[in-house]
């Protein structure tokens, strides 16, 4: 796990070598074990380095094979890279290095940009064609790792993070009216290409881009995802489901124990982390490390799930560690963690995982989640509403956006109201073949779309601001097809996760599968009183807010007044969603 940077320049001129160290200065957190920079012409590649798989100095980036004219540099890990590697020694390619960088290089000679269909694993790199002058971009299906473009004057810039571009300078920090709609409206989720900045773009999921040396550009998209039953799918009963999701998910827990490091587990307590937990002690792991964090209660709800935690720890025997963090602590904590967001990301647990991340990186620096589940395997409630919807796009926005059209224009400056993004956003991918139910529509949204831009880039921003390596078994691509094919009422039994649950009775015990559904929770950033209402009553009063005019003054006067009365249909606090927007273009010097 690493970051990536980069500049070319398309009008013939020299790379500015400066710009890009300027970027993967940024970036040492999430590569502290190294890092370099390779310049030629018109091309600089940055890089920081983790060492997880192959921990000599063959195996560092930038990497070149002058060889085959080729450099690359690469942030992700291809579990598979052992037996692709094996694969083009048979075709006569010889290796200098141990690792999965090299793999990729030689898979690109081999096999063209088509290579990554043949990967297993999660990725962003570029990679550069000496005698051509192509670059190459690619990002892994499921997005799990973060590609941000920056395009200016006869150059393009790239980096495995957003502040990372800012620290080049020369960007665009105008704010985005269609990400704007996306980020208060379509639950803070902002679906690529676009970011809250004019000026940054991101490349989408699943998508390789072919950049020629004149700037002409060409984008494939080599994975979609089908939701719905194919062939035999339905004649398989529910049994025959779980034993396909069982096998499926040991083999993807199995990949993601590649390393030469070991490899532990942030434990939840709840189903899918447990899950993890039980197949790593299958496959024979002993003295396993897994973790957890929770917080103090507010508002009458509690902060922690260590009871359950506890159960999954003292079951398997694992070397658990337990994390609490005060309330003044977690105060002190939130400018680190606005700092260390590629994008604002509104979602209470990002706190949480940013100080879970901290300490565990103390013990280990390669660990397996369990984010993704969810929406692989339907357990959100906004589901079951939409089995026998008649109108697809307006149930899912009336259960899944956290305002309409109509309030998002009273909370915004006027400038900024120039149509219904979201909704038009949500309609245009509800048409989209593939997907013919309601339900599948929305299940094939969230994997697709919101998972990489909420959960998925909140673990990556947190884990990496640590140098901690998050590996997530739910979305492998293999499973996330298999998913994808089961009627979606078996996904929706037993109040969600129904298969997945019922897979899990053989694995781990029944008290993690049959309690309340949880998250991290936070209720200090739900319920905002006291110091957490001065904060950010500072921020959005501030001098920076009122020259940036997002809000208009009498929507921020009534969230401001009864912070606990305007909770989003996700259960969210409107105030901090607004706030955190603030207090994030703050921290970036925005």
């Amino acid at each position: 796990m690493c970051g990536v940077c980069g500049e070319f320049r398309l009008d013939g001129g020299a790379a500015d070598v400066g710009a890009v160290q300027a970027m993967a200065e940024v970036m040492v957190p999430r590569g502290p074990d190294g890092g370099g920079v390779f310049a030629q012409g018109r091309i600089a590649l940055g890089h920081r380095r983790l060492k997880v798989i192959d921990l000599s100095d063959h195996a560092q980036q930038p990497m070149v094979d002058p060889a085959l004219g080729l450099a690359i540099v690469f942030n992700g890990c291809i579990y598979n890279y052992p037996q692709l590697r094996d694969d083009l020694i048979a075709k006569g390619y010889t290796f200098f290095s141990h690792g999965d960088t090299e793999v990729i290089l030689k898979a690109y000679h081999a096999w063209g940009r088509d290579c990554v269909r043949r990967f297993q694993g999660m990725f962003a790199f570029c990679l550069w064609e000496r005698d051509s002058g192509r670059v190459v971009l690619a990002r892994d299906r499921l997005g799990i790792k973060p590609l941000y473009l920056a395009e200016g004057p006869g150059r393009l810039r790239f980096a495995s993070s957003l502040p990372a571009l800012l620290a080049a300078g020369d960007v665009d920090t105008a704010i985005d009216p269609v990400a704007l709609h996306h980020y208060l409206t379509f639950h803070a989720v902002v679906p690529p290409p676009h970011t809250i900045l004019k000026g940054v773009r991101k490349l989408p999921p699943a998508t390789v881009a072919v950049i020629e040396p004149d700037g002409t550009r060409k984008d494939m998209t080599y994975w979609t995802m089908a939701v719905q039953p194919a062939g035999d799918d339905l004649r398989r009963s529910f049994e025959d489901w779980q034993d396909l999701v069982l096998e499926s998910l040991r083999t993807a827990v199995r990949r993601r124990l590649v390393a030469d490091v070991p490899v532990g587990v942030l434990l939840s307590g709840g189903l899918d982390s447990s899950l993890i937990t039980g197949l790593l002690a299958e496959e024979g792991q002993t003295g396993l490390k897994t973790f957890s964090v929770g917080f103090e209660a507010a508002g009458g709800e509690s902060g922690d799930e260590f009871q359950y935690s506890d159960i999954v720890a003292e079951h398997y025997g694992t070397d658990h560690h337990r994390i609490f963090v005060p309330s003044e602590r977690l105060l002190d904590t939130l400018p680190e963690t606005f700092r260390a967001m590629n994008e604002p990301m509104v979602s209470y647990d990002n706190v949480g995982f940013y100080l879970l991340s901290k300490e565990v990186s103390k013990h280990v620096i390669v660990v397996q989640s369990g984010q993704g589940a969810d929406e692989v395997f339907g357990g959100y409630h906004w589901y079951p509403p939409l089995v026998d919807s008649n109108d697809p796009v307006g149930d899912y926005a009336r259960v899944f956006f956290d305002r309409d059209h109509r309030e998002f224009s009273r909370v915004v400056h006027p400038r900024f109201v120039n149509g219904d993004h979201s909704l038009d956003f949500v309609r245009a991918h509800f048409d989209r073949p593939g997907a013919d139910r309601a339900v599948d529509k929305a299940l094939r949204l969230d994997t697709t779309v919101m998972l990489a831009d909420d959960p998925v880039k909140r673990v990556d921003n947190m884990t990496m601001a640590w140098g901690l390596e998050a590996r997530v078994p739910f979305l492998d691509h293999e499973l996330v097809d298999l998913a994808g094919r089961i009627p979606a009422e078996h996904k929706l039994r037993d109040e969600g996760k129904g298969v997945l649950k019922a897979a899990a009775r053989r694995v781990i015990p029944a008290a993690v599968i049959d309690r309340p559904k949880g998250y991290f929770p936070v209720p200090a950033l739900k319920y905002i009183q006291g110091p957490y209402l001065d904060f950010v009553r500072d921020a959005l009063h501030s001098r920076a807010a009122r020259e940036r005019d997002l809000f208009q003054a009498d929507a921020l006067d009534t969230l401001l007044t009864e912070p606990d009365r305007h909770i989003t249909p996700l259960r969210g606090s409107k105030l901090w969603q607004v706030a955190l927007l603030e207090l994030w273009m703050q921290t970036h010097g925005l």
